[in-house]
């Protein structure tokens, strides 16, 4: 009886316990999420992905899903390496960060106190700016032609040849007033490290982070990967997957591009860095906060890291060739309910934002918690539905009572969802969200413009003007005559 007594009063310990709302067995969390990747791969043409979710500095799902190479069919294994591509910059903004951490740089000081030969117009710029891709310098990356042209690319011999034949090219705005992601930033960062520690930067990274923590299957360029167990990348066409030719970089490129590496190796960095063990956790707290530049305008990163808020919760991250993502997802404090995700794919027919599967991958793990992220997985299913009629205010109502945001977080949430599926699933499915939007707010001229412009995108010029003109006639202000 005593035994029976004890048991319950466990069950309703940990029922109150901080966290409890989280902690879905394990079955259930890992069903729910290789639900979640099937659903990801048919929706998108994923070829191959890999998906790590942490709790708290547990591991709570590892999986993977689909091919590493379409061609012979192979599946993706738990070990494979994939291209992290602009991840690397993870690596380059932490080594900063421990110099900050050190007081041997300081982020508003110029880059150019510590890294002689810069050009002249950039030797007034912060190391901040470069950090957070608010330096406003010119981009020495010419990538119009898409990734088909990789092979076409021409470098500079060195880095000195890329300072010099950027150091005449305009500003792009003035530092600090404007976020631009520009490959620049990386290299002037990357060349401030060798500076200081006086040795190679691959050799800075494999001292200060691989090796530390025992990242045995990461790579900083393709020459050492090993022969097998390395997925073959995609990029969408016409609808198809084509395989694509991996960019070789040069090696003074490597503190922007060129990382490969295993889902345990992602895990491991992310794991240390939501731990304070490459970096100090009062440091972290310091520098990933959301920054205002000059004019008003809010940052995108924040020591390098992409920033956001959502659901009482900061987000950290970083996007690599718009196929791979990390995020880590915490309250005020890195010490308790901090929660990771590290998403790779090796390409998709449809060439989905890594942003939307991360945002999926949060959804199916803790609904609850990341409503937001739910509802914009919710939004994604209803835009591939087929329509019925009543059913966008049917949709409506439901989205109403479910008053899980402010009006201005729903209308921009639902908006932007609208954006990603037009990009990511077309524009007949993108108009099913946008027209929702119109019901939930239809004092908005926002939202009119917004169905306006994918019409536009359809062709259907004619309902796109009409939809136009009653967007204008909205933004009127009281008062004022209507537009003629």
């Amino acid at each position: 009886m005593k035994c029976k007594r004890l048991m319950a009063m466990l069950i309703v310990l940990v029922a109150v316990l901080p966290g409890a709302a989280f902690a879905r067995d394990d079955d259930t969390l890992s069903r729910s999420l290789e639900r979640q990747m099937t659903l990801n791969r048919e929706r998108y043409g994923i070829a191959g992905q890999a998906l790590l979710v942490a709790h708290d500095g547990k591991v709570v799902f590892r999986g993977v899903d689909g091919e590493a190479d379409v061609k012979t069919r192979r599946r993706v294994a738990s070990g494979d390496v994939f291209p992290a591509y602009s991840l690397a910059k993870l690596f380059t903004s932490t080594l900063i960060m421990q110099l900050v951490e050190k007081g041997q740089v300081d982020p508003d000081t110029p880059a150019s106190t510590y890294l002689p030969g810069l050009p002249a117009t950039w030797r007034t710029i912060a190391v901040r700016n470069f950090l957070d891709h608010t330096s406003g310098v010119p981009e020495y990356f010419d990538n119009r032609n898409g990734a088909g042209a990789a092979a076409d690319t021409v470098f500079a011999p060195d880095l000195a040849g890329v300072f010099t034949s950027l150091a005449d090219r305009p500003m792009q705005f003035a530092p600090g007033t404007d976020t631009r992601y520009t490959q620049t930033n990386y290299l002037v960062l990357a060349a401030l490290l060798e500076a200081r520690y006086r040795k190679p930067y691959p050799r800075i990274v494999e001292t200060r982070i691989l090796g530390r923590l025992g990242m045995r299957h990461t790579w900083l360029g393709p020459a050492g990967l090993p022969p097998r167990g390395v997925v073959t990348s995609y990029i969408g066409k016409e609808g198809r997957l084509q395989q694509e030719q991996d960019l070789a970089w040069p090696a003074y490129a490597y503190g922007h591009a060129g990382l490969y590496l295993t889902l345990d190796d992602l895990g491991r960095f992310l794991r240390a860095m939501t731990s304070g063990e490459l970096v100090g956790k009062a440091t972290l707290r310091r520098l990933w906060q959301p920054r205002t530049l000059s004019g008003g305008k809010r940052g995108w990163f924040a020591a390098g890291w992409e920033y956001g808020e959502s659901d009482g919760y900061r987000q950290v991250g970083h996007d690599g060739g718009a196929r791979v993502r990390v995020r880590i997802v915490f309250k005020n404090s890195l010490d308790e309910d901090v929660h990771v995700f590290a998403y790779l794919t090796n390409g998709s027919t449809r060439n989905v934002w890594s942003r939307v599967l991360v945002d999926s991958a949060m959804a199916a793990t803790a609904p609850e918690r990341f409503t937001a992220e739910a509802l914009s997985e919710r939004l994604v299913t209803y835009a591939l539905q087929a329509p019925v009629e009543g059913d966008v205010q049917a949709q409506a109502r439901t989205i109403r009572a479910g008053g899980v945001l402010d009006a201005a977080e729903l209308e921009r949430l639902v908006n932007t969802t609208g954006y990603a599926v037009r990009e990511n699933l077309g524009v007949d499915a993108a108009l099913r969200v946008f027209e929702l939007n119109t019901v939930l707010f239809p004092a908005s001229a926002n939202v009119w413009d917004s169905l306006a412009e994918a019409h536009a995108a359809k062709g259907d010029m004619d309902k796109a003007s009409a939809l136009r003109d009653k967007a204008r006639q909205l933004a009127v202000p009281a008062g004022e005559p209507p537009p003629r």
